[in-house]
């Protein structure tokens, strides 16, 4: 049984390419971002393709469509998720600081685990 007070983010100092964590936290974010609408982009290309080749147009339909309660919560799960990654390594660090993880603690933690 895990120790629920552990922080589950790999352990391990990330590295850091700038003076100030925050540049590297904001650096984190915009590529994260940057890979999710890369993502988005090679998506919509696919769509458009399809859809041109089969003489659909779908700008109309698509401005007025109104999602199902499912695909709402589908959606909104997801973009929980994008932005639970879009915010890991701030998190990372509140959480770290908040419980003042240290590597002696986590070596503590291991030693319980392993003694059970």
């Amino acid at each position: 049984m895990s120790d629920p007070t552990v922080a589950r983010y790999s352990k391990g100092k990330r590295p850091e390419f700038y003076a100030d964590p925050a540049m590297d936290e904001a650096m984190s974010m915009i590529m994260v971002l940057s890979s999710e609408l890369f993502v988005l982009r090679e998506r919509l290309d696919t769509f458009e393709a399809i859809a041109a080749e089969k003489g659909v147009m779908l700008s109309e339909e698509i401005d007025s469509y109104e999602p199902t309660q499912e695909l709402a919560e589908q959606r909104e799960a997801r973009k929980q998720e994008f932005f639970d990654r879009l915010f890991y390594v701030a998190n990372k660090r509140a959480t770290e600081l908040a419980t003042q993880d240290t590597s002696g603690r986590y070596e503590s933690v291991l030693k319980s685990i392993a003694e059970e």
